[in-house]
């Protein structure tokens, strides 16, 4: 998803204030906090009219990179692990969303320059392992007059100043700035995109259309400029890519998820996502892949690996309790893995309440010492996201 990711975050309700079909409904968080409520699958009666996922199709390059209006939620994931010279570590995360708030497109495009049916919302964050100090932010925009939007030839995806962009053949542009903290960077493709799941359908649950056409571009070599406050730190690192799109739901009693990225020191790679069930089970369409260094997959199910909580960390914002240490196992990879967050405190306060962080892990793979930095994705753990389009 991100991978996994991300089940949708996406599916958060963006309509806000933004005059168009759909609007989202006041709440408060656990913590208290004034928030954008979820939308449920009952209130959304156009669900029905937008394409969805439903058999392994084939997916073309570069025009894939782009937009899929017709589906109602997709969502383009950046997380990178990144560090100075001197070996100061940082991680980031920059996601843009698009949701489809109808799917008359022609309609609303023929009204007005300044009406869309699409909204776009952004995710930036920057985590400061040294100081252990976070840095989330979060934007919002319609589709409209050049304010955000999605492009394939020439890739580029964007949300006023923010935005990914081609510069070159395999070669993309992150720009993110905020008042407290900002990114320049420069990512070089080392490997074509990874096609997730079935050759990049991957399900999500049981129900029919319940799953995401879904690739990954992982081991990109990534250098540029890391801002915290007024101080500039020129960084080298990985960073993975996942792009999703869908009209999806989450199966009902799945609660929430568990996302892991790693790249490997050897350029490998691993993604593991696990749906979590009210019962304390995982749902059996959780999946991964490993991908070796030549780009090469092989397909990792429920029942091919186990993820213990090995600790966790409680938030004093949101009051959820996140795992914060983990051991992997893959006997059909001879893979063992112990990890751990490199910091606590990664969890996102914005219009929806998740951990997103950076992280290390330390193991084996078919006997040979390997090390890992990466991203894991928590979600549920605040609210529980069953009724989550």
């Amino acid at each position: 998803m991100k991978g996994l990711k991300r089940f949708s975050l996406v599916l958060l309700a963006v309509g806000f204030a933004l005059g168009l079909a759909l609007w989202p409904r006041p709440g408060i968080t656990n913590s208290g906090q004034a928030s954008v409520e979820w939308l449920t699958a009952q209130d959304v009666e156009t669900t029905a009219e937008f394409t969805r996922a439903i058999a392994p199709k084939s997916l073309e390059f570069p025009k894939d990179l782009g937009s899929h209006d017709d589906y109602q939620t997709e969502w383009w994931y950046y997380t990178g692990n990144l560090e100075t010279e001197t070996g100061r570590e940082f991680g980031y995360q920059l996601t843009f969303f698009r949701r489809a708030l109808t799917p008359d497109t022609a309609a609303v495009e023929n009204v007005s320059d300044w009406r869309s049916p699409q909204v776009y919302f952004s995710h930036f964050t920057v985590s400061d392992i040294a100081d252990q100090a976070f840095y989330p932010h979060e934007r919002f925009s319609r589709a409209s007059a050049g304010l955000s939007g999605a492009q394939a030839m020439p890739y580029r995806v964007w949300l006023e100043n923010w935005s990914a962009e081609e510069i070159a053949p395999g070669k993309v542009r992150l720009i993110a700035q905020a008042d407290d903290a900002s990114l320049d960077l420069v990512l070089n493709e080392t490997l074509p995109p990874v096609l997730q799941g079935d050759r990049g359908y991957s399900k999500k649950g049981n129900e029919i259309g319940n799953a995401s056409y879904y690739y990954s571009i992982v081991q990109q070599q990534t250098e540029g400029t890391i801002t915290v406050g007024d101080q500039d730190f020129d960084v080298t690192g990985l960073t993975w890519k996942d792009h999703e799109y869908s009209t999806s739901i989450l199966s009902p009693g799945t609660v929430g998820w568990d996302w892991f990225s790693l790249q490997f020191d050897d350029g490998s790679a691993l993604m593991l996502y696990e749906l979590r069930q009210e019962d304390g089970g995982i749902n059996d369409a959780s999946s991964g892949t490993y991908i070796s260094s030549t780009g090469k997959t092989q397909a990792i199910s429920y029942k091919d690996r186990t993820i213990d909580i090995q600790k966790t960390w409680h938030s004093p914002i949101s009051g959820a309790d996140y795992p914060s240490q983990w051991h992997i196992e893959i006997p059909k990879l001879n893979l063992t893995l112990d990890g751990k967050a490199l910091m606590a405190n990664q969890e996102l306060n914005v219009s929806t309440t998740y951990w997103e962080g950076a992280v290390s892990f330390t193991g084996t793979v078919a006997a040979k010492p390997v090390s890992a930095k990466g991203y894991v994705e928590m979600s549920g753990y605040a609210d529980r996201l069953d009724t989550v389009l």
